[in-house]
C-alpha cells in the first residue's frame, strides 16, 4: 500500500514557520517539470518493473510526516530541459480545430459557459472529439478559451504555441489585454457573475470527469493545462490571476475525487491480493495473482501520476494564492482546501495542511474567515477525523473561541456552530468557562447567530437536565423551564427576555409552549423565590407574544415578514391555546400577583395577544370576562405606578374595541370607574381652589385626576366635564406658586386630553359655532397655562408642559386643519411670546450639560438614559412644529447651530430636520443654516470680541456643507443664496468705518462651503464680493481666503486637462477606471508625472498581501520584477504573516526609491500594458490590519426599539 503524501510538506510544529519550502523563484521549481508532456504511454496491461519516469515537483529534502507502517519504491524524478515539450511536438494541422463543421472553437466553449444553459457534458464531448485526433489542436482551443474566460480578447496562434514558452504566451498576451474597463467575467456584478462562476467551476468538474480513465494519464493534457494555468495564477493582471487560480483549485478538487476513489480501489485490490497470496500452494491461483499484482501495479502507477500533478498544483498554486491581496481569491484557496481534507484524508488531512487553516483564521476579510470555519466543520462533522485533529483543536482553540465576538455576524453564527460541533465530537469538549463565551450572544440583534447561540445553550440543557431527571423525576419540561429561569437570572439581562426567548424559540419551541406547567409553577405553592417567580412570569408572557405575533422582536427582523399559510395556521392555534388556557387563569394569577406592580403589569400584556372574538361566541366565557373586568377596575384603584395604569389603559382600549361584541359592557363598567374618580376629584376641588386642603387630600385629588388621565388614553373624558376644574386648579397654583408635582402634571394631563378628544368629536359630528368658539377659547387659555409652567422650578411640570404644547400647536395647526375643513376655526397660532418661551426652554433644559454634570456614579447611568431619551423627545417635538409649519424656518436656527456640539446626542435628528426643511424650500432651507452660523458667530463676537479661534464655528460649517449631498448642480441656487447672505453680513457696516467691520473674519467661515459651488456659480459670487467689499479690505488675510476657496477648483481643472493631455500622449489605450479612491502617495503608472518621478515596476508583491519587511535597497532592482517572474517574497515569509505566534503589524508603503537606468528602460518598454496591471493592489493601502474581533463585538441588543426617527418625526 502506497504511503500517503504530505502535499503542504514540513512537520507538525504549529509554532514554527520554517516548514514549508522557501521558493525564491517559485516558477523555475515547479513549472518547468509541469511542461514535460512526451512521455511514453502505456499500452500492455501487465506492466512489470522497471518503474516509468514519475512526473514530480522537487520537494527540496523535506521530510514527509507519517505514521503509516506502509511503504513504497521511491521513483527518482527526471527533470527535462526547459521548454523541452514544446521541442519535442511535431506540429500537426489544424484542419480539424478550423473545420467549424467538425470541431469546436474557443468562441463555442466561451459562450456555452458563459450562457450556463447548455448541457457542460456534450460540451465537453464536442471538445474531446477535438482534442483525440489533435491533441495541439485541442489543447490551444482550450488556452485560447482559458484566456477568453479571463476577459483577454488577444488570442494564441499555433504559431506562438509552436515557438514560445508560457511564460513568453503570458507576457505577450498581457501586453495586448486593452480593456475598457477593469472588469472581468468572474468581476462582473449582478447575477450573471454567479451564473458564469458556476458554469466554469462545472466545466472543470466534467472535464475531469470525462477524462478520469483515459487522458489524466496522457501525461500531455493536464501537466500542460496545468503549467498553463500556474503560470497565469501569478500574474499581476487580477483577471488573469484569479480566473487561472479559480480553474486550477477545481481542477485540483476533481483530481483529489479521482485520486481517492484509486485509493479505495487500491485498497480492495490488495485485500483479495493478500487473501488470494495467504492460500496454500495447492489453492493458490498463479494468473489470479499476476492479474491482480499488475492491476495493483496500474493503479499505483496512476496514483503516482495524480499525485504529482496535485503536488505541483499545491505548491504552484494555493502555497502562493492563499495569501493572494484579493480575498474572493484567498476565500477560493480556503474552500477548496476544506474538499480536498475532507475527500482525500489520507494525503491531505495532516498538519502540514491544517495550519493553513489555522493561520486563515486570522484573515482580515470576513469571507475568507467565513470559508476557513467552514471548512472546519467539514472536517469536525466526521467522526474518524477527530484524532487527527487533536493537535488542531488544542492549538487554535482559543482563537475560535475569540471569533464568536467577530464583527461579522455570519461569521460568529458559524464559529458557533462550528463550536458545537467540536463540544459533540470530542472527548474533552469545552470547559464551562468556555461555554461562558457563547450563552451571552443568545441575546445578540442579529437573530441567525441568536438562534445558533440558543441552540447551543439548549442542547447544554439537555445535557444537564437528562441528569437531574433521573434524580428528581421531573419531565423535560419542568427540567427546562426551572434551568432557563436560573440562567436568565444569573445573566442579569433582564427586560431582555423576549430576545432570550426568541433566540430558544426554533430548538425549544415545544417547551416554551408549555403554558400548563408555567402556570402550574404560579398558581402551586412551590418553593420558588420572589426573583424566580418574577423571571418566569417574564418569560411566559414573552413566550405568548412570540406565539402570538409569529415575529421576531424588534431588531432582528428587517422589513416585513409575510407569513406562509403554514405560519398563520401555527399562529392561529397557539391563539386559540393561549386564550383557551389562560381565560379562566388569569383572574387567579392577578389575585395572587395584584400587590406586586412589576408582575401586575407583564399579567395585564397577556389579553392583548388573545383571540378576542371568542370571549363573546361562548356564553361560559361571560363569567370569565366580567372576572377580568373586575380584576382591570380593582387594580386602577389600589395602584398609582405609571407602568401599572398604562397597562391598564391599553387593555381597557382594546377592550372598548367596537369590533367585538361584548364592548358594551367594557364600556359601562370603566364609564362606572370614571364615575367614582371624578366624584373623588370634585369632592376636593373646592378645597383645593380655596386652599383649606390638606395633605392627604392634595394627594386624594392627585391620585384620582392621575387615574384619569390614564384612563382618558383609551376612553372619551369629555362627558364628565372635568377641563374648567382642571383649568382653574391650574391657574390658582400658578397664582399662588403652590405647585404639587403629581396634581399639576396630572391637571395638565387631564386637560390636555380633553381638548384633544373634543376635536375628534367635532371632525365626527356637527358641532354648533357656539361650542367650536369655546373649543378655541379653551385652547388659548390651556396654551398660556402652559407657557407659564415652562419657567417654573421643577422639572416634571416644565417637561410635561413642553410636550403638551409641542403636541396640541401640531393638532390644532393649520396643516391639520387643511385635511378637515370643520376645523378651520380651530386653528390656533404660537404667538411670539411663545415662540420664545419654548426657544428659551431648548437652549436651557435641551441644550445643556448641567444635568449631566451632576450625574457621574455609575447608578445614575439609567437615569442619564432617560433624561436623553427625554430630551430627544423635547427636540423632535419641537423639530415638528417647524417641519408642519406651525413655526417659521428661523425658528429653527437655534436647533441647527448646536448640531456639531450635540451631535453625539441629537445628530440624527437634526440630520433629519435639515433633510425635511429642504423638501420645503431649498433655498430657504439653505438660508436658514447660513443664519444660524451668522447668530453663532454674533454670539461668539459678543462674549469676547478679542476672540480669533473660529475652530468650533468652522467645524459646524463642515458638518452643515456636507448635507447639501453630491448633486451640485441641484445646490448651486440654495449654495449660492447661503454665500450672498454671508458675504452681506460679512460688510453689513461698510457704510460707516472700516475699524466697524468685525463681521469679515466670518468669510473664513463661509468658505467651508465653497467646495461645493460649480465653476459658474465661483465666477459669481466673485463678482459679487467685490462689487460687496471695499477696496481697502480686499487685502485681508479672510478676504483673501475666502477668494481662494472660490478659485480653487477653476485653477486646478487646467492642470488636470493638461496633465491628461500629456497622459493621453504618453499611453496609447484606455486605462481602466479606478474602483475607489486612491489614498496612496505613488502616482499612477500611467501618469506623465510618473516618467519624471523614476516611478518603478511594480514586482510580482503585488498579488501577495503583504510585503516583506526587508524589501529591496535603494537604487537595486529585482531581477524579476517582469511580469512574467517570481514574486521575491519567500515562502516562509508569506507564512509568517499568519503565524500565530506574531503580530498582524501594520503596513506601510516602501519609500520611493532611485531607480537604475536598466529600469527606467523597463517603465519605458511597459508604460503601454502597465494599466492592466491591478492598480488596486498597487495604489491602494495593503488590506488593513485584522484587529481582534473582541474590539468589534457582536451588538446585543439593548432595549431595541422601532426606528427613533420614524417614531418621531412619522
Amino acid at each position: 500500500m502506497p504511503q500517503p503524501r504530505d502535499f503542504a510538506g514540513g512537520d507538525a510544529d504549529w509554532d514554527s514557520l520554517e516548514e514549508v519550502d522557501d521558493f525564491s523563484d517559485p516558477r523555475s521549481d515547479y513549472e518547468d517539470q509541469l511542461k514535460t508532456t512526451k512521455r511514453k504511454k502505456a499500452s500492455v496491461p501487465e506492466i512489470k518493473p522497471p518503474k516509468r519516469s514519475r512526473l514530480k515537483a522537487p520537494s527540496r529534502g523535506v521530510p514527509s510526516p507519517t505514521d503509516s507502517p506502509t511503504t513504497t519504491v521511491d521513483i527518482p524524478p527526471q527533470k527535462p530541459s526547459r521548454g523541452a515539450a514544446r521541442q519535442q511536438i511535431s506540429p500537426r494541422p489544424l484542419a480539424r480545430a478550423k473545420d467549424g463543421n467538425q470541431g469546436i472553437s474557443a468562441d463555442d466553449l466561451y459562450n456555452a459557459v458563459l450562457s450556463g444553459k447548455g448541457a457542460m457534458v456534450a460540451v465537453v464531448d464536442e471538445w474531446l472529439d477535438t482534442y483525440k485526433p489533435s491533441r495541439e489542436a485541442g489543447l490551444l482551443v482550450l488556452i485560447n478559451f482559458i484566456f477568453q474566460a479571463c476577459g483577454c480578447k488577444g488570442v494564441v496562434t499555433r504559431e506562438m504555441f509552436d515557438s514560445m514558452q508560457n511564460a513568453e504566451i503570458i507576457s505577450t498576451l498581457t501586453k495586448e489585454f486593452n480593456e475598457d474597463s477593469v472588469n472581468y467575467p468572474l468581476s462582473t456584478p449582478g447575477p450573471r457573475l454567479k451564473r458564469f462562476k458556476a458554469s466554469l467551476c462545472e466545466f472543470a468538474r466534467v472535464l475531469v470527469r470525462s477524462c478520469r480513465n483515459s487522458l489524466i494519464y496522457d501525461e500531455y493534457l493536464f501537466p500542460s493545462l496545468l503549467a498553463l494555468l500556474t503560470g497565469l495564477s501569478d500574474s499581476q493582471v487580477r483577471a488573469f490571476r484569479h480566473t487561472s487560480t479559480l480553474l486550477a483549485i477545481k481542477l485540483m478538487t476533481e483530481l483529489v475525487e479521482v485520486a481517492a476513489h484509486l485509493f479505495v480501489q487500491q485498497q480492495t485490490i490488495q485485500r483479495r491480493y493478500d487473501i488470494e497470496n495467504s492460500k496454500t500452494a495447492r489453492e493458490k491461483a498463479p494468473e489470479s495473482l499476476e492479474e491482480l499484482q499488475a492491476t495493483l501495479y496500474q493503479l499505483h502507477e496512476n496514483r503516482e501520476e495524480l499525485s504529482s500533478l496535485m503536488n505541483a498544483t499545491f505548491r504552484g498554486v494555493f502555497v502562493h494564492r492563499y495569501r493572494d491581496k484579493l480575498p474572493e481569491i484567498r476565500a477560493a484557496c480556503i474552500e477548496e482546501l476544506g474538499m480536498w481534507l475532507k475527500t482525500d484524508p489520507e494525503d491531505f488531512l495532516n498538519d502540514g495542511c491544517l495550519k493553513y487553516l489555522g493561520w486563515t483564521l486570522h484573515d482580515k476579510q470576513s469571507p475568507v474567515r467565513l470559508q476557513c470555519v467552514r471548512a472546519l466543520q467539514g472536517l469536525y462533522q466526521e467522526k474518524e477525523f477527530i484524532g487527527r485533529l487533536e493537535l488542531f483543536t488544542s492549538r487554535f482553540k482559543e482563537r475560535i473561541l475569540s471569533m464568536v465576538l467577530d464583527k461579522e455576524a455570519d461569521v460568529a453564527l458559524e464559529v458557533v456552530n462550528l463550536l458545537q460541533l467540536i463540544q459533540q465530537s470530542t472527548e474533552e469538549g469545552l470547559k464551562e468557562e468556555e461555554c461562558g463565551h457563547i450563552y451571552p450572544l443568545v441575546y445578540a440583534s442579529h437573530r441567525g447567530l441568536a438562534c445558533a447561540a440558543g441552540n447551543f445553550l439548549h442542547h447544554r440543557m439537555k445535557i444537564m437536565y437528562a441528569e437531574q431527571q433521573q434524580e428528581s423525576f421531573k419531565s423535560d419540561s419542568a427540567a427546562f423551564i426551572q434551568m432557563l429561569i436560573a440562567f436568565y437570572i444569573q445573566c442579569e439581562f433582564h427586560e431582555h427576555g423576549a430576545y432570550l426567548v426568541d433566540g430558544l424559540w426554533d430548538v425549544a419551541g415545544s417547551e416554551l409552549r408549555d403554558w400548563e406547567t408555567m402556570t402550574a409553577y404560579l398558581l402551586v405553592e412551590t418553593d420558588m423565590t420572589d426573583e424566580e417567580e418574577g423571571a418566569l412570569i417574564e418569560l411566559m408572557v414573552c413566550a405568548i407574544q412570540r406565539a402570538s405575533q409569529a415575529t421576531a422582536p424588534v431588531g432582528r427582523t428587517h422589513g416585513k415578514k409575510i407569513l406562509s399559510q403554514k405560519d398563520k395556521k401555527i399562529q392561529e392555534q397557539d391563539k386559540g391555546r393561549i386564550t383557551a388556557h389562560f381565560i379562566p387563569l388569569l383572574p387567579q394569577l392577578l389575585t395572587k400577583y395584584s400587590a406586586d406592580a412589576a408582575k401586575v403589569t407583564l399579567l395585564l400584556k397577556v389579553p392583548l395577544y388573545f383571540d378576542l372574538e371568542l370571549l363573546g361566541s361562548a356564553p361560559r366565557m361571560s363569567n370569565h370576562l366580567d372576572q377580568l373586568l373586575s380584576q382591570i377596575c380593582g387594580i386602577v384603584e389600589k395602584h398609582t405606578d405609571n407602568a401599572v395604569l398604562e397597562a391598564c389603559a391599553h387593555l381597557a382600549c382594546s377592550l372598548c374595541s367596537d369590533r367585538y361584541a361584548f364592548s358594551t359592557r367594557a364600556h359601562t363598567t370603566f364609564s362606572q370607574l370614571l364615575d367614582t374618580l371624578t366624584d373623588c376629584f370634585n369632592s376636593y376641588l373646592n378645597e383645593l381652589l380655596q386652599g383649606s386642603a390638606d395633605d392627604d387630600d392634595v394627594y386624594s385629588a392627585a391620585v384620582a385626576l392621575k387615574r384619569i388621565g390614564a384612563l382618558s388614553c383609551a376612553k372619551d373624558p369629555t362627558a364628565w366635564k372635568l377641563f374648567d376644574g382642571c383649568l382653574q386648579l391650574l391657574s390658582s397654583r400658578m397664582d399662588t406658586m403652590q405647585l404639587e408635582v403629581e396634581l399639576v402634571t396630572s391637571a395638565l394631563k387631564c386637560s390636555a386630553f380633553h381638548l384633544m378628544w373634543a376635536q375628534v368629536n367635532i371632525v365626527n359630528s356637527a358641532p354648533k359655532e357656539a361650542e367650536m368658539k369655546i373649543l378655541k377659547r379653551e385652547v388659548r387659555s390651556f396654551c398660556r397655562v402652559c407657557q407659564a409652567c415652562l419657567s417654573v422650578a421643577q422639572a416634571e411640570i416644565r417637561d410635561q408642559a413642553f410636550e403638551l404644547l409641542c403636541d396640541l400647536l401640531l393638532l390644532f395647526s393649520e396643516t391639520s386643519a387643511s385635511s378637515e375643513p370643520a376645523l378651520q376655526m380651530l386653528v390656533h397660532l404660537p404667538s411670539d411670546s411663545l415662540r420664545s418661551e419654548m426657544a428659551a426652554y431648548l437652549l436651557d433644559y435641551v441644550f445643556s450639560d448641567s444635568d449631566e454634570e451632576e450625574l457621574n456614579g455609575e447608578k445614575d447611568d439609567e437615569l442619564k438614559i432617560t433624561q436623553l431619551q427625554r430630551k430627544r423627545n423635547h427636540l423632535a417635538g419641537y423639530c415638528k412644529l417647524v417641519i408642519y409649519g406651525v413655526l417659521d424656518l428661523s425658528a429653527v436656527t437655534i436647533v441647527f447651530k448646536h448640531y456639531s456640539k450635540f451631535f453625539k446626542d441629537y445628530g440624527d435628528i437634526i440630520k433629519e430636520t435639515i433633510s425635511r426643511t429642504k423638501l420645503i424650500s431649498p433655498v430657504q432651507s439653505a438660508k436658514t443654516l447660513g443664519l444660524s452660523l451668522q447668530q453663532f458667530f454674533s454670539e461668539m463676537l459678543t462674549e469676547d470680541r478679542s476672540r480669533q479661534d473660529l475652530g468650533e464655528i468652522r467645524d459646524l460649517a463642515k458638518r452643515l456643507a456636507m448635507s447639501f449631498g453630491i448633486d451640485l448642480h441641484r445646490a448651486s441656487k440654495p449654495l449660492a443664496a447661503l454665500h450672498m447672505d454671508g458675504i452681506r453680513f460679512a460688510f453689513r457696516a461698510s457704510q460707516e468705518e472700516e475699524e466697524e467691520l468685525q463681521n469679515v473674519p466670518f468669510l473664513e467661515v463661509l468658505s467651508e462651503f465653497s467646495f461645493k459651488l460649480l465653476p459658474k456659480g465661483r465666477a459669481e459670487l466673485a463678482s459679487f464680493l467685490k462689487s460687496v467689499c471695499p477696496e481697502t479690505a480686499l487685502s485681508w488675510s479672510s478676504v483673501r481666503l475666502y477668494q481662494r476657496s472660490l478659485e480653487a477648483r477653476s485653477s486646478s481643472k487646467p492642470r488636470e486637462q493638461e496633465g491628461g493631455e500629456q497622459s493621453g500622449a504618453v499611453s496609447t489605450h484606455n486605462s481602466p477606471v479606478p474602483k475607489r479612491k486612491r489614498t496612496s502617495a505613488r502616482a499612477s503608472a500611467l501618469d506623465s508625472s510618473s516618467v519624471h518621478t523614476f516611478q518603478l515596476t511594480p514586482t510580482l508583491t503585488s498579488t501577495v498581501q503583504k510585503q516583506p519587511a526587508n524589501g529591496l535597497r535603494t537604487g537595486e532592482v529585482s531581477p524579476q520584477s517582469d511580469i512574467s517572474g517570481g514574486s521575491i517574497s519567500t515562502e516562509k515569509q508569506s507564512e509568517e504573516e499568519f503565524s500565530p505566534t506574531s503580530q498582524m503589524k501594520a503596513v506601510f508603503e516602501n519609500k520611493r526609491r532611485h531607480p537604475t537606468q536598466s529600469a527606467l528602460e523597463k517603465i519605458d518598454s511597459h508604460l503601454t500594458w502597465l494599466s492592466l496591471i491591478d492598480e488596486n493592489e498597487e495604489e491602494e493601502p495593503v488590506i488593513e490590519d485584522f484587529e481582534s474581533d473582541a474590539d468589534q463585538d457582536t451588538e446585543l441588543s439593548n432595549r431595541p426599539t422601532p426606528s427613533v426617527l420614524d417614531e418621531l418625526f412619522d
